[in-house]
């Protein structure tokens, strides 16, 4: 299944928790905290600007983000992978390297 964001939405794909920690213990699923960076699959056509312009995204797909635990509405693809929609104005910064 292929999904198009509308206006200034940004699906992303939250990376995976991690399942240890420095010292080796394993986490269970509800100790992990949720991963605050993931990557750009799909960005929307811009936000509409009050003159009727649209403004262009400044994150395209591949880009890694970083974003509040709590940004977005979760929804599965394919009944497999969990993505994120949210609002460009949900993206602090874009990660390089």
């Amino acid at each position: 299944m292929k999904i198009q964001p509308l206006g200034d939405r940004v699906v992303v794909e939250r990376e995976e928790a991690q399942a240890t920690t420095a010292g080796g213990i394993v986490l269970p699923d509800t100790a992990k905290d949720k991963p605050q960076h993931g990557k750009v699959l799909a960005v929307g056509t811009g936000r509409l600007t009050k003159d009727g312009k649209r403004r262009e995204l400044q994150v395209k797909v591949g880009d890694r983000v970083l974003f509040s635990s709590y940004a977005g509405d979760e929804f599965k693809l394919n009944g497999t992978t969990k993505v994120l929609l949210m609002r460009e104005d949900d993206i602090y910064a874009v990660v390089e390297g």
